[in-house]
């Protein structure tokens, strides 16, 4: 379409999960309790994290930072989804879609980032002990958090000014539950070259440059664990390593399968679908990975469980 076919739009329809009336209660049901898992089990593991002194560690600090975007994400998205479910209104203003797809990139983007350090932080922690209190100490962390924020902002604050350039079709239907780039992208009527080749370059540079990281990371740990394997050593490093371990290969793999899914299917609705998948599922697991798998992450849950159980009682 030519850009003159084009009207000045203020708002974008998002068609949800499904048309069905009688599946919405379900949905409703589904993503309210999702959402509050994400966000109690992440506000557990922060508050274990800050009240346990033991727990003071560049890795939990990282681990706190990642529940702390973990739940902005997903705040982002579900409650905007659960308010259309109710009030039947699927309508969102221009510039609420627009400052949605931002903060969407930014949290997303972060995630990556924090994937990336808390990786780092690992490859140090195992293959450099002696130095890590020296390169990994407080205020690296922190320059760290904020350098990967700095970054995700720019790069969700880029993309979004780079929409405001194009003009939108009369078609404003949106075949997804949140505001996401690409579905924006394909509601356009003007041309979307510039703003293609800005989505490749950014997810080569956030997903490329974090995976490579890791993966840097992890095979220097492995091969420093082999060279002088022993039992202790393997189990040690396996329940230091195994629950970041499972979220990266969570959290990637369930983008990898909605870039697959995109590409092997036409429908709107099992694309949506592949999306709740690195929108919504890796933010809830998060925090139950960790603190089933760590022993000292479980025990600081039972010492602020008591705490609190025993404050209800008092009162």
């Amino acid at each position: 379409m030519e850009p003159s076919s084009s009207t000045s739009i203020s708002e974008f329809l998002l068609l949800g999960l499904t048309n069905d009336p009688r599946l919405q209660p379900l949905i409703f049901s589904l993503f309210l309790c999702i959402y509050l898992v994400t966000v109690l089990g992440n506000l557990l593991i922060i508050l274990a994290v800050s009240s346990d002194i033991n727990l003071h560690t560049p890795m939990y600090f990282f681990l706190s930072s990642l529940s702390i975007n973990d739940i902005c994400l997903n705040t982002n998205t579900i409650p905007k989804m659960l308010m259309n479910l109710i009030t039947q209104n699927q309508s969102i203003t221009y510039i609420a879609c627009l400052t949605k797809v931002l903060f969407v990139l930014v949290f997303t983007g972060l995630e990556n980032c924090l994937l990336a350090v808390m990786a780092c932080d690992r490859y140090v922690a195992i293959c450099h002990p002696l130095r890590y209190s020296t390169i990994i100490n407080p205020s690296s962390c922190i320059l760290m958090v904020l350098i990967s924020l700095f970054f995700s902002f720019v790069f969700g604050l880029l993309h979004t000014l780079m929409v405001l350039r194009l003009s939108f079709c009369t078609d404003i239907k949106m075949s997804h539950f949140f505001c996401e780039l690409a579905q924006l992208l394909k509601l356009a009527c003007s041309d979307i070259l510039i703003n293609n080749i800005l989505v490749y370059f950014a997810s080569l540079v956030f997903g490329g440059i974090p995976i490579s990281e890791i993966i840097f990371s992890y095979t220097h740990i492995l091969s420093a664990v082999l060279r002088v394997p022993s039992q202790g050593r393997i189990y040690k490093t396996f329940s230091t390593c195994g629950s970041h371990v499972s979220i990266v290969f969570l959290f990637y793999g369930t983008i990898l399968g909605v870039y697959i899914s995109s590409a092997v299917t036409d429908s709107p609705e099992k694309t949506v679908v592949a999306s709740v998948m690195y929108s919504v599922v890796p933010q809830m697991l998060n925090p139950f990975i960790y603190s089933l798998r760590k022993k000292d992450m479980k025990e600081a849950l039972r010492k602020l469980i008591s705490r609190v159980w025993a404050g209800l009682q008092w009162h």
